[in-house]
């Protein structure tokens, strides 16, 4: 299955910025009707190491409204969760209704490098096929919408991009000794990847397999997909050239009376602005200033002839 994915796809930084504008426009429309329709989405992200998960979900969520969606980041259960069912600690993070969770890694990890590495038995990897099929179908039941994704590189381009973190500070912490050790085992992984897409895909929890050895063309088909998965499942038809048929996303909030006599009297106008004020606010704002500089000129009168007063009592004291 993964030889069949042409990794020679490519796209132009223009064609790229211009479909990377379209497709997260729509994303955080439709992530307003995932909460409005009360829908959870789940997408869980595999692939190879640097095969771009990271670049292809700081995309998906850059413009979606922060509290729509959560980001999990998967690494070796620990403590309770190594003690537990491998999948207790999914079980814990799906999410609530209306709110998007995303994994980067995710409880596949029993059928790749717990497989591969001998962290599992091949009676329970081989029982978790079946095991990941019934928990995917219960998010599906529940009303889920669950995508996956795999991120395919070839074994040059990985090399590749091993070497350019290497050379860059402020990446080569994502590079380990881990990873170099994966790449000398390339082909069980891709012997594990093949029948982990054979044996999980379904109509409601398909696999996507992303061509990746374009960054650009990678992020682009992961934000079609996810926009157009939820374009089905939602009913809308969030396209751009639609969004006018598409009910306001907040409806307006109309402006108390008491507040517009309140902003009239201030000289504010309801769009924020400063009013010129009329001859009648004139007046009254002189007024009240006049009445305020009266007050303080008679109150320093009056702390002038104390001190006086008080001079002329110790004179005669003395």
């Amino acid at each position: 299955m993964l030889e069949m994915i042409d990794l020679t796809q490519t796209l132009d930084k223009a064609t790229y910025e211009q479909q990377l504008h379209q497709y997260q426009t729509q994303l955080r429309i439709l992530g307003y009707y995932l909460h409005q329709q009360q829908r959870p989405a789940i997408l869980a992200f595999e692939g190879w190491d640097a095969g771009g998960k990271g670049g292809a979900i700081k995309r998906l969520t850059e413009r979606i409204d922060p509290r729509g969606y959560i980001v999990y980041p998967i690494a070796a259960p620990k403590g309770d969760d190594a003690e537990k069912h491998y999948l207790w600690r999914f079980w814990r993070r799906i999410p609530t209704q209306g709110v998007m969770a995303i994994f980067d890694r995710s409880w596949y990890g029993r059928v790749l490098v717990e497989r591969v590495e001998g962290f599992a038995t091949e009676e329970a990897w081989q029982r978790a096929y079946d095991e990941i099929r019934d928990f995917e179908q219960q998010l599906v039941d529940f009303g889920a919408i669950v995508m996956k994704f795999w991120m395919h590189i070839s074994q040059e381009e990985q090399l590749q991009r091993f070497e350019r973190r290497e050379e860059r500070p402020h990446k080569a912490w994502k590079l380990t000794d881990e990873d170099w050790r994966n790449r000398e085992k390339w082909d069980r992984y891709e012997q594990a990847v093949e029948d982990m897409l054979i044996k999980t895909t379904t109509v409601q929890a398909p696999w996507t397999v992303v061509a990746g050895n374009d960054k650009r063309f990678a992020r682009v088909q992961v934000l079609r997909t996810v926009a157009e998965r939820l374009s089905e499942e939602l009913n809308i038809n969030a396209s751009p050239e639609h969004l006018h048929e598409l009910p306001p996303l907040a409806a307006v909030v109309p402006v108390p009376e008491w507040a517009k006599a309140e902003a009239k009297e201030l000289g504010i106008g309801l769009d924020g602005t400063i009013q010129p004020h009329t001859e009648k606010s004139t007046k009254k704002k002189t007024g009240k200033g006049t009445a305020k500089s009266s007050a303080k000129q008679a109150d320093k009168q009056t702390k002038q002839q104390s001190k006086k007063q008080g001079k002329k009592k110790g004179k005669a004291d003395a």
